[in-house]
């Protein structure tokens, strides 16, 4: 090994421990998390049992805030979805009112699909009131909370997915097509839409109970923390796993239900389920409330989150795409400034 590999790994070795605490979940960037003979002692299960452990211990507190049929069906499946949210004169209402919003937008292409968010922030927020009003609701609130397992409040985006993109059509397909977990512990993403999602045009797909750690899953998550990094895809590797159909079947799951549902449906999962989004037989352009929220799954309180104050909830994704637009050559920025947009169509400049 190289004197400068020894000095590297000597000087990263305390973050790489520290990092065994937290959501840390990529393979080859830490090389304890990845390590094979660790894994085989059970490193990699065991943390996902405890991050496991710790998300039922902080539900059952948040549990009461939930509406009872809410919390049945996202305990049986994974996640819930919730029709006819709002009356319908105010969905079309706040439906109008977003789609007409412009603001500064980023995009990101992965594959032939672009995804466009607009940051549901301060500006947002007093142009569009009904948006506020909907995003503080009680009982919404108390769900987004449960499938987070933290009183957190989500990041929220105005996203629009434009499937089969001109030019980006030729660069390969959607990676977000394949069966996957976001991480090794829960975490919430939710989709409010804005138009109805037909069965062909990539509705968000889920396998129910895969959210559950079940003696299969176990085995599953640590099957595939003990392979080389060679015989894992990238994504695999750095902590998204992918899952075939054949894994479902042993892991004792079903197949992938596809939520066809119409606009004005709310949709919250525990993305540390098995999820995807569907195949689109045709070029479409889906626009959606998008809400997301992780932690750091070894916190056992439930609150104690400074980045969900008031005053600076609303500006946390502002924050973030500039830090990573300083530090880009760094960290990277897949997010492209595209200027001013509204959710659909062209610029608005």
């Amino acid at each position: 090994m190289k004197l400068h590999s020894v000095v590297r790994s000597v000087l990263l070795f305390p973050i790489w421990v520290v990092q065994l605490g937290t959501s840390a979940k990529s393979f080859l960037d830490n090389p304890i998390i990845g390590s094979h003979r660790l894994n085989r002692l059970g490193l990699h299960v065991a943390r996902v049992r405890c991050a496991a452990a710790l998300c039922r211990f902080r539900r059952w507190r948040l549990a009461r805030h939930v509406r009872p049929e809410w919390r049945g069906a996202f305990d049986r499946d994974g996640f819930v979805a919730i029709s006819d949210l709002l009356p319908a004169k105010d969905f079309e209402n706040l439906r109008q009112a977003i789609l007409g919003y412009s603001g500064t937008a980023r995009e990101m292409v992965q594959g032939d699909a672009i995804t466009r968010r607009l940051a549901v922030d301060p500006q947002m927020l007093k142009a569009i009131p009904a948006l506020r009003a909907t995003l503080a609701r009680p009982d919404i609130r108390g769900l987004f909370h449960y499938v987070a397992s933290f009183r957190t409040e989500p990041l929220h985006y105005i996203q629009t997915i434009v499937t089969h993109a001109g030019a980006a059509a030729s660069v390969g397909g959607d990676p977000q097509e394949a069966l996957h977990a976001d991480a090794f512990h829960s975490s919430l993403k939710a989709w409010f839409f804005l138009n109805d999602v037909k069965p062909d045009e990539a509705p968000f797909t889920y396998v129910s109970g895969s959210h559950r750690f079940t003696p299969q899953r176990l085995a599953w998550e640590r099957a595939r923390s003990i392979r080389s990094s060679n015989q894992l895809d990238r994504l695999t590797a750095r902590g998204s796993p992918r899952v075939h159909r054949s894994d479902l079947a042993a892991m004792d799951l079903p197949e992938p239900r596809l939520l066809s549902v119409p606009a004005n449906t709310l949709v919250v999962a525990d993305t540390v389920g098995f999820h995807a989004r569907g195949l689109s037989s045709q070029p479409t352009e889906r626009v959606e409330i998008w809400s997301y929220a992780r932690r750091n799954p070894f916190l056992p309180w439930i609150g104690g989150d400074f980045f969900s104050l008031p005053g600076v909830a609303e500006r946390r994704i502002t924050w973030v795409w500039s830090l990573r637009d300083c530090f880009s050559r760094f960290v990277g920025q897949p997010w492209r400034d595209v200027g001013l947009r509204t959710p659909i169509g062209g610029s608005a400049e």
